[in-house]
């Protein structure tokens, strides 16, 4: 039979090398045509007396990223489509029999009488590091850069091909649960020492390792076939079982407040899984497999954080008739924590970067931020000594603004004021090239406004990172009326190149993910002004997804910044665009109580030298009034943090200032933490439904004020049972435009 995607040899001692290399593709996925061939060649080998034995490999410098989650997404879709004409009866069946097929797959690997080993020469992840685990031998090519494990759980799903019994079987129960809840990708000298990969061979012995292991007797018997096997962690229901399973369901609590259902499962499937024998364990975790395919939680995330996000990182919203561009050096005005930052994760790319402050002095100092944040990585092992020298040799500190003469793409991150930028873009401008893009990484000032200072506005675009630059994900591109495909392209080639995902956004104040979260961070402060008790505030954000509270957040990004938003609001829109009760409570944190943050050790929160952060115990002489919590509905609170977020979001949808649901739903979820669960902003309201949406909004309207009144467009879709991924879904007509006047 011919392959396709793999290759079969063998060779004269009777072993099959079966090499995985899908063409045309970067990196094998698990798709049906690799999964209906794969099955093809385990029954070949099977029914082949000549084969004493099989080493599966990649032909690529990857092992494999996993299964291809199209496939789930089609499985979803084939569940509707069998419901509405057979029942869903039907359609649990056949979701159940599709879905199992891989895990089946694995098992007739795993007990087919030959000896299978994962010869893994790259990255293994979820379906393809499963399918390892499947096999009686697992040899990796000593690779700094390789990863094994199983990260589905970040993307609503879990391992359903095995992958949940195996580890369970592997590992202690505490480290297996660990493991798959957290999704953590490993180094292979952490999976050695976890005994998850058996060796560790120079690249060059891979194979031979892989072959010698077949040769030398190896058994085509997983562990837990052989009778008498024990597990690692000893039965659930004896007392080391007793003294993980309450604590880790109290731990997934806590950690999760119920909202994810694949992590639910997970517990489940090992829970309920290690009382089974291994083939009824399978079944067990496939039947929740099953039914965590169907999930909204699920589909939102596949679709956001897999689909979506990967559309937007491979270009999605890129010019096509611009050509290619590559970031040969980059200049960085401004070496504060910002600039030090972009400086960081550009040079760690491999971009040369000129870093230019108002003296040699802070210039240096910026370099020294860098310094002092890889020698962080080298000291908890991510990174290398070599690594970090290497990084920094790119990194150039100046005053002369000479150096900008070579560079591509100049971006400032300079002081938030109009003059300071106004005279930063006039000394650059004189010294750049003809064909170099001019980025700003402004939070709150137009684009536009900012391109007036520049002779060639097409040439001008807006570049905003997030803080800390370095772990942030996300990178918002703005748009100025006049900014031209050119310098767009150039934006989004270079945020490629850093490895962050970038979303397109049109000048507004604000622009898309600040006007969001600071909406967030206001029905904080309301909400304390009503006497909801502090901690609760806290506490109930968390409950509802998000990854930490309004009063916390605000602390982290400077209280005396959103006083400053304040007044610059009501100066430019005049008082019916603030809330006054906003405004009283953050003059009396920031004039009168010299309250501004983390930043200076007070705010909502105080930060001791020593011990954790608490809150500050005179928030209590800031409310007038202080409810009972006992009266207060909880559920109502979540909706209010939430809601208040995906109304905006869907304005500046509206507005035009965000045009693709996709980037709504990924830049909320990357750029402000938005209940990832969800979707992000635009899928919780199709989750919900924009009808319910808008009813609650009406309800949330009637009772706190006219900031949840549901947008003109909320309301016409409402009366039409629309939806944002119905009505405006990627290349479909009546998707909003990109707004420019170039």
């Amino acid at each position: 039979m011919t392959f396709i995607n793999f290759t079969l040899d063998t060779d004269a001692d009777g072993i099959a090398l079966v090499t995985w290399d899908i063409p045309g593709r970067s990196i094998n996925v698990l798709d049906v045509k690799t999964i209906e061939e794969l099955a093809a060649i385990v029954e070949q080998v099977i029914a082949d007396a000549a084969v004493k034995g099989v080493v599966v490999t990649s032909g690529k410098d990857t092992f494999s990223g996993g299964a291809d989650l199209t496939l789930l997404e089609s499985l979803s879709r084939t569940f509707t489509d069998i419901a509405k004409t057979q029942g869903e009866e039907a359609a649990a069946a056949k979701l159940f029999e599709e879905s199992r097929k891989l895990s089946q797959l694995y098992r007739r690997i795993e007990t087919g009488g030959k000896p299978w080993v994962a010869a893994i020469n790259g990255t293994a992840l979820g379906g393809a590091f499963e399918l390892c685990l499947a096999c009686h031998q697992r040899i990796a090519a000593d690779n700094d850069k390789t990863r094994v494990g199983l990260p589905e759980v970040k993307i609503g799903l879990f391992p359903g091909a095995g992958g949940t019994q195996r580890v369970a079987r592997m590992l202690a129960p505490a480290d297996a649960l660990q493991l798959l809840l957290k999704g953590d990708q490993l180094r292979l000298n952490r999976a050695k020492g976890m005994k998850l990969i058996d060796a560790v061979v120079p690249p060059g012995d891979l194979i031979k390792a892989a072959k010698d292991w077949i040769k030398g007797g190896g058994k085509a018997v997983a562990p837990w076939d052989v009778q008498g096997f024990r597990l690692p962690g000893g039965q659930v229901y004896s007392k080391a079982g007793m003294m993980v399973f309450p604590p880790a369901n109290a731990i997934y609590r806590r950690e999760t407040y119920d909202n994810y259902p694949a992590a639910r499962a997970i517990l489940q499937c090992v829970y309920e899984g290690l009382q089974l024998d291994m083939d009824t364990a399978l079944r067990v975790e496939s039947r929740w497999f099953a039914k965590i395919l169907r999930s909204p939680e699920a589909a939102a995330m596949i679709r956001s954080l897999f689909v979506s996000m990967g559309e937007l990182n491979k270009g999605a919203r890129r010019p096509a008739d611009v050509p290619p561009t590559k970031i040969g050096k980059l200049g960085i005005i401004g070496a504060g924590f910002m600039g030090a930052g972009i400086a960081s994760v550009s040079a760690q790319a491999g971009i040369e970067v000129v870093l230019i402050d108002r003296d040699q002095e802070s210039a240096d100092k910026g370099k020294g931020h860098v310094q002092k944040s890889l020698t962080d990585q080298v000291n908890r092992g991510r990174a290398t000594a070599t690594q970090r020298d290497e990084t920094l040799a790119r990194i150039t500190p100046t005053a002369d603004y000479g150096g900008l003469a070579a560079c591509d793409l100049v971006i400032e991150a300079v002081f938030e004021d109009r003059k300071v930028k106004a005279e930063t873009i006039a000394k650059a401008q004189a010294v750049l090239k003809p064909d170099a893009i001019f980025a700003s990484n402004t939070s709150t000032l137009p684009i536009t406004s900012l391109a007036t200072e520049f002779k060639q506005p097409p040439r001008f675009i807006g570049i905003h990172f997030f803080s800390p630059v370095e772990r942030m994900m996300l990178v918002e591109v703005i748009l100025g009326k006049k900014t031209g495909d050119k310098a767009l392209a150039v934006a989004l080639d270079y945020v490629r190149a850093i490895r962050k995902t970038p979303i397109v956004v049109n000048d507004s104040r604000g622009f898309y993910a600040n006007r969001c979260v600071l909406n967030y961070i206001q029905e904080g402060h309301l909400m304390l002004t009503e006497g909801v008790p502090p901690a609760m505030i806290e506490n109930v954000a968390r409950m509802a997804g998000m990854p930490v509270g309004p009063l916390s957040l605000n602390d982290e990004v400077a209280i005396d910044l959103a006083w400053k938003i304040v007044k610059a609001t009501e100066a430019d829109l005049g008082p019916e665009a603030i809330d006054p009760a906003q405004k009283r409570l953050l003059e009396e944190m920031v004039e009168k109580r010299g309250r501004l943050g983390r930043k200076n050790g007070k705010g909502f929160y105080d930060y001791p030298q020593s011990g954790p952060k608490r809150l500050w115990a005179g928030l209590a002489e800031l409310q007038p009034v202080k409810l009972d919590p006992d009266t207060i509905d909880i559920q109502e609170l979540k909706h209010r943090l939430l809601v208040v977020q995906a109304l905006e979001a869907a304005r500046t949808f509206e507005e035009g200032v965000v045009t693709d649901v996709r980037e709504a739903d990924v830049g909320s979820i990357l750029g402000f933490g938005f209940a990832p669960f969800s979707g992000g902003t635009l899928s919780y309201i199709d989750m919900m439904g924009t009808k319910n949406f808008v009813d609650l909004c009406k309800r949330l309207e009637k009772k706190y004020g006219k900031r949840f009144k549901p947008s003109k467009l909320l309301r016409d879709m409402a009366a039409k049972s629309d939806s944002f991924y119905g009505r405006f879904a990627p290349g479909k007509s009546g998707s909003v435009g990109r707004i420019s006047a170039a």
